[in-house]
């Protein structure tokens, strides 16, 4: 079978079939490994470009795929891109990191975020559905999602951070504003994983980068 009549083999192996061999994927899609993409940064050195201008964001998503046929083609996107949505600017330094200035720390600032703002995120449906049409089910297409502890630690850090010693201080000495945070971006993601699914994401992968 092939097209859109078969069911991507990751799909399968996730949904409990018994299969000849394991699913294969690359999870750092972007790979510095290739030249292809090595190219497209020097030509787009803003990460954000990279992965926010719909055009670009599926090229970079297709690179490994095309090279190597694997079972899952993942949404080229960042950890933090659904945090404008809450009205948490970032941006990305490159060869530095994610940077959130200022960073939340505050009552305050928690009080006013407001849930997401999906029109702020609609890049990432144009970016999954022209995935989907690409691939055409020869692959999953893989959504990509933070969880909410990695994402409160970036906010609050506001950069990466060697031993997180902002967030897990709030952690005692403001147990309830860290909550009422955690919450908040729960809330985002849950919203923010049924749009990726809505759009094409048949696989949604959760990176709790920082939980360890």
């Amino acid at each position: 079978m092939t097209g859109s009549t078969q069911i991507p083999y990751l799909l399968r192996a996730a949904r409990g079939e018994v299969l000849d061999r394991p699913p294969v994927w690359m999870m750092r899609q972007a790979g510095r490994y290739m030249k292809a993409y090595r190219d497209l940064r020097e030509k787009y050195p803003s990460f954000r470009d990279r992965s926010e201008i719909p055009e670009i964001a599926v090229e970079v998503s297709l690179q490994p795929w095309r090279a190597f046929q694997p079972d899952g083609v993942i949404l080229f996107s960042d950890i933090l891109t659904p945090l404008p949505g809450l009205g948490i600017p970032f941006d990305i330094i490159e060869s530095k990191g994610p940077i959130i200035d200022p960073p939340i720390r505050s009552q305050e600032q928690i009080d006013k975020l407001h849930p997401l703002d999906l029109e702020k995120l609609t890049f990432v449906g144009e970016i999954l559905q022209t995935l989907r049409r690409e691939v055409d089910n020869k692959a999953a297409v893989l959504g990509f999602v933070g969880a909410p502890w990695t994402l409160a630690a970036y906010a609050i850090e506001g950069k990466s951070s060697k031993d997180y010693s902002i967030i897990k201080g709030m952690a005692f000495s403001q147990p309830n504003t860290l909550h009422q945070f955690l919450g908040k971006l729960a809330d985002a993601i849950a919203i923010y994983v049924r749009y990726q699914i809505d759009n094409g994401a048949q696989v949604v992968q959760l990176f709790d980068s920082w939980a360890g």
